[in-house]
């Protein structure tokens, strides 16, 4: 009998799969690994099943490089940025006052994961994403109005994962997917 206080394990996504192969790739390219063992610790993530199962083919890995931190900041006015241009993988964001609108939708994205870091005081902000872009603001903390997001029924796999997190003051965030 198990007890109540144990929790199953937990099953993982191919996004965890991809990010454990990506790390294996990487560390055997920087030359951490043999080849062999690269052989056998991809068999390992390729059939994994649980997060406890992806623990022993990543032990001894070096740290995942989390990659620059890009800032943009605006003590009031407006931040925007729209048509074409290079998403770093982390994107920090600061506005006292103001607006901030990011479009995403004709954005290079390099990364699977972006994170964006919103700190914003007053003002109300606006996030559009790729089609198929994967969304989750659970990070993120508003102390005077919710979240308004609308996921889509049909997204094909494949598409970026945007994690949201940082605090927001006054002000609200609308999240949506592009159209095209």
């Amino acid at each position: 009998m198990t007890s109540l206080s144990e929790d199953p394990p937990s099953l993982i996504s191919e996004d965890d799969r991809d990010t454990a192969v990506r790390r294996l790739q990487e560390a055997y390219a920087e030359g951490h690994i043999p080849h062999e063992e690269l052989d056998e610790r991809l068999h390992q993530v390729l059939t994994a099943t649980t997060r406890t199962d992806l623990v022993p083919p990543l032990a001894a890995l070096p740290e995942e490089k989390a990659g620059p931190t890009s800032t943009i900041a605006a003590a009031g006015g407006r931040i925007r940025r729209r048509g074409v241009w290079r998403v770093p993988r982390t994107l920090k964001v600061e506005s006292a006052f103001g607006r901030v609108h990011l479009d995403l939708s004709r954005a290079v994205i390099e990364h699977p994961v972006v994170d964006i870091d919103l700190q914003l005081g007053t003002g109300r902000a606006k996030i559009t994403v790729p089609r198929d872009a994967i969304v989750d603001f659970e990070g993120l903390h508003t102390g005077w109005k919710d979240t308004l997001y609308k996921s889509r029924r049909h997204s094909r796999p494949g598409g970026p994962r945007i994690r949201i997190s940082g605090t927001m003051g006054f002000g609200r965030l609308r999240i949506r997917h592009a159209r095209h």
